[in-house]
């Protein structure tokens, strides 16, 4: 499988898992745990892919040499990293308090409010590589 392919597939898994992580759920969180950890794991994919742009742009970064749009672009994507890695950490650690009837434990609050910075932050990225996305469509 080519590299666009493979990261074309990633892109679209992130995606339908991200919005379905979203949807609401009654009763059992079993749905939002499968669908949160799917999710956390092809970002964790996602980030694998990108190591060596990632690590190259880091790299500039410190040596002051980045121009204002790759700047921007890497700034995002360091939000993200954090943010979602917040929601990720803090969404383990609500299940706990959750399954003993806490549905409102200091994890879960941050896990919601984290999760709805990493979306916006997610709208945000889509904006910055809309050319990009835009080209996979292209032949």
């Amino acid at each position: 499988m080519s590299g666009k392919r493979t990261k074309i597939i990633v892109d679209i898994l992130m995606t339908a898992f991200l919005a379905l992580s979203f949807v609401r759920w009654e009763g059992s969180p079993v749905f939002h745990v499968v669908v949160g950890t799917a999710c956390a794991l092809v970002f964790a994919i996602h980030v694998c892919i990108h190591k060596r742009w990632l690590t190259s742009v880091t790299k500039l970064c410190l040596a002051g040499k980045l121009n204002k749009a790759v700047k921007g672009k890497y700034i995002t994507d360091v939000l993200l990293f954090a943010v979602w890695g917040v929601a990720i950490v803090t969404g383990f650690l609500a299940i706990g308090p959750y399954m003993a009837g806490i549905e409102r434990s200091v994890f879960g609050r941050l896990h919601g409010v984290s999760a709805r910075l990493g979306l916006m932050l997610v709208i945000l990225h889509v904006v910055q590589h809309r050319s990009q996305i835009a080209s996979y469509f292209r032949k």
